[in-house]
């Protein structure tokens, strides 16, 4: 510097060289600086090409586990719990005993139905089987009698008409014979009448009364009958014992099967079947549900784990909830290992079907601009020369792989931005899963189509 100034060199021109050196020092700095930032924003931003692809469609809905049948056991008629033979927790078949009741005063009157209707059996017998054969021979011999009592009144009778007509006889005793004679014929006739009755068995008007009796005595013994068997008490359907409200000795009552445990408090035990799962479908996704699809639940208890099943019921009627109209949708669950309990939330993933030959981008790709979704379609034959430029497109389901339907504003093999630098991607539908992608939720409901 001091050379400068010997050489006569003003000091501002000295000055105004040292600016100038700083300045093209500091200049290329900066440009090396900003040549390295654009280099590392070439490196963050990626794109993906549009293709068409054959997608699985999916909806989603929550739901919770709820047993397909459920009763609370009792008895036909109130009375004490003798003995009970299960416990909670465990599993029963349909038919199998759960416990008898107290029948003792039930066993008296079982032995008197069954003596009154032998006894209406034995007078049926009787009466259909009719006279014996000595009861017949009996009455024949008595015609018999009565027939030679008959001849011998007549034969005396003729006798003193003789006499009568020859003067050797009184009137009075014509008289006398005559009604002999009569008597004798009167008794004939009778004998013969009850001999036929004998020959002729019962009546039939007998007989029907006494198969009658035996119909009434019948169905007394089985009311008795059906009395006692209901004290045994059996499982109505194969399930799981889920409550306990007696033990023996306890007094019960009968309840309905859908009672709630605390007014089923007089009830025995309360029984469950084969659990299903209850999902709430969006208004928007129901027409898309039919009997028979397959699904795929997950439940909050055993994550990681995923359980099959099939749609078996689509609701016929709504329910409105919070102003959110749904259909409730039941479907089967396969669990072998009974791990799922009745009231255990779960997440059912409906299979609807297949779109074919669709094409799609990445989830990641679509944002909004001007409030309009899009995507940063890249410039050049293969992506390359232009800067990206903003193209609407219409969007159809979304995939769990992070694809999404694209129904119009795209063609196949449009090259579309995935990353931006940092702070250069507009909103987005998805949030951020790369370093510099904003975010932006998707609109969802109750249940949700992928």
């Amino acid at each position: 510097m001091k050379d400068l100034v010997k050489r006569g060199i003003p000091k501002w021109a000295i000055g105004l060289l040292v600016l100038a050196l700083v300045l093209g020092a500091g200049y290329v700095a900066y440009s090396q600086v900003m040549t390295a930032r654009r280099q590392e924003a070439r490196r963050q931003i990626q794109s993906a090409t549009v293709e068409r692809q054959s997608l699985p469609v999916k909806i989603s809905a929550n739901g919770s586990v709820l047993p397909e049948r459920s009763a609370n056991v009792s008895p036909k008629s109130s009375g004490i719990l003798k003995q009970l033979l299960v416990k909670e927790g465990d599993r029963v078949k349909e038919g199998q005993i759960l416990a008898y009741m107290d029948a003792s005063n039930l066993q008296g009157q079982y032995t008197q139905a069954k003596g009154q209707l032998a006894q209406a059996q034995a007078n049926l017998a009787k009466v259909v089987a009719g006279n014996r054969p000595q009861e017949i021979s009996q009455a024949a011999a008595q015609l018999a009698n009565d027939r030679a009592a008959l001849g011998s009144a007549e034969s005396t009778f003729q006798q003193n008409q003789q006499l009568f007509s020859a003067g050797a006889l009184a009137q009075r005793d014509l008289i006398t014979a005559r009604a002999t004679r009569d008597q004798a014929a009167a008794q004939v006739r009778k004998s013969q009448q009850a001999l036929s009755l004998q020959q002729m068995g019962s009546r039939p008007e007998d007989i029907a009364t006494a198969r009658a009796q035996v119909v009434t005595a019948q169905g007394a013994l089985e009311t008795i009958q059906a009395d006692l068997d209901d004290t045994v008490i059996r499982a109505p359907f194969s399930g799981i014992v889920t409550k306990k409200f007696a033990d023996p000795g306890a007094f019960v009552t009968p309840s309905t099967a859908g009672s709630s445990a605390s007014s089923a408090s007089a009830s025995i035990l309360a029984l469950a079947s084969t659990n299903q799962i209850s999902a709430n479908v969006a208004e928007a996704n129901i027409a898309q549900i039919k009997v028979g699809q397959s699904v795929k639940i997950t439940v909050d208890a055993f994550p990681g784990k995923t359980f099959e099943g099939r749609v078996i019921q689509v609701a016929a009627q709504s329910t409105l909830t919070q102003n959110v109209t749904s259909f409730e949708v039941k479907t089967s669950v396969s669990d072998p290992g009974n791990l799922l309990r009745s009231g255990m939330s779960a997440n059912v993933e409906f299979n609807v079907g297949t779109l074919n030959n669709v094409l799609v981008v990445p989830t990641v790709a679509i944002v909004r601009q001007d409030g309009v979704s899009g995507v940063q379609v890249m410039g050049g034959q293969r992506g390359e020369g232009r800067r990206p430029t903003f193209r609407p497109i219409t969007t159809g389901v979304s995939t769990d792989d992070g694809k999404t339907v694209v129904l119009s504003g795209l063609q196949e093999k449009d090259r579309v931005l995935i990353s931006f630098p940092q702070g250069g991607r507009p909103a987005g539908r998805t949030p951020s899963l790369l370093p510099g992608m904003g975010g932006g939720g998707r609109d969802g409901g109750g249940s949700r189509q992928r």
